[in-house]
């Protein structure tokens, strides 16, 4: 206290300098926030795009942007690894289109490909449509594939890919199984015939032995032997007709064409995204400003008390170390 009443200091003025420097701290802490997160921003690219497009909550369709349209529909499936037997391969050939379309008028777009619906010759599979743009999966006849194609040229897609593979393998593989099976089921039905006759033979001379109890075990494996025969006579049937419906699934393809078509939404003045830019801008400053106040309160008060604990610390083993060296003094004197 002598010390400060050499410089005359007076209690308000004190309170007056400590309030500037609180809000000096403050205003650097928030400049320095502010400066930081413009450098973040500007290192992702601006705002990242879940605040145009959403994350988590919402539906799948209204979630796919349009970077993810893109690389999607850019991906064309692979054609098979192993070539198959035969010459006869591009007897088997299948011909997928992938189209992306962006466009400014969206449902002009979308309708001008769904409006294909009311050709018998153009079959739909899948359908989607959503806030920013829309896709669909279907199979057109193989006589009115170039009318399908003019229209999409048509639309100016900004990519447009043509895959073509066979699928001679798959049928070659599903007549295989099927001739396998329709082997084993025929040595099935071949063991039932030889063995109901086999046990009526030896029924037979049970019966003429007049042998109750062989005659019982006889039966009884018998009965036993059906019913596995049986069973296992529906499970190749059952196989044979998930085989059969299968290979026809695959034949079908060759009659058609199958058409992938992505369309999203290209505005050179998005209002939504505008507003979801500014919504994420002010939602990022309220989180900074509530970091920055509490930095210079709560993490403040935290902070010097963690500094008082130290100083009761040193204090605390500053008077332990005196008394124990005069303690220590005591003992060695006596």
């Amino acid at each position: 206290m002598d010390f400060l009443k050499q410089f005359d200091v007076k209690t308000s003025t004190i309170f007056k300098v400590a309030g500037l420097a609180l809000v000096l701290l403050i205003l650097l802490a928030l400049m320095f926030r502010v400066v930081g997160s413009s450098f973040t921003a500007l290192n992702r690219g601006g705002v990242p795009q879940e605040a145009y497009y959403g994350t988590g909550g919402v539906d799948f369709d209204r979630a796919i942007s349009k970077e993810s349209l893109s690389a999607r529909n850019g991906i064309v499936p692979p054609p098979l690894p192993e070539s198959p037997a035969g010459d006869d391969a591009e007897a088997f050939e299948v011909t997928d289109y992938y189209a992306t379309v962006q466009t400014r008028k969206l449902d002009e777009t979308c309708s001008a490909v769904s409006d294909l619906k009311e050709f018998d010759y153009v079959i739909f599979e899948n359908s989607n449509e959503y806030d920013q743009g829309c896709s669909y999966s279907f199979k057109v006849k193989n006589d009115h594939v170039e009318e399908i194609l003019g229209l999409i040229n048509n639309l100016n897609p900004e990519n447009l890919t043509q895959n073509t593979y066979t699928i001679k393998r798959q049928i070659d593989d599903y007549t295989s199984e099927v001739e396998v099976l329709e082997k084993k089921r025929d040595s099935i039905d071949e063991t039932l015939a030889n063995a109901v006759s086999a046990y009526d033979e030896i029924s037979a001379l049970a019966t003429a032995a007049r042998d109750v109890e062989s005659l019982a075990k006889i039966i009884d494996s018998k009965i036993n032997l059906i019913e596995r025969l049986t069973q296992e006579r529906i499970n190749i049937n059952e196989q044979l007709d998930r085989l059969e419906r299968s290979k026809e699934e695959q034949l079908d393809r060759l009659a058609y064409t199958f058409f992938n078509i992505s369309i999203y939404e290209s505005k050179y003045v998005d209002g939504k995204e505008i507003k979801d830019s500014w919504k994420q801008a002010v939602q990022q400053f309220v989180r900074d400003l509530n970091d920055i106040l509490q930095d210079v309160t709560i993490n403040l008060v935290n902070i010097g008390l963690r500094v008082a604990q130290f100083v009761i610390y040193f204090f605390i083993l500053l008077l332990a170390a005196k008394y124990g060296f005069r303690a220590a003094k005591y003992l060695w004197m006596r």
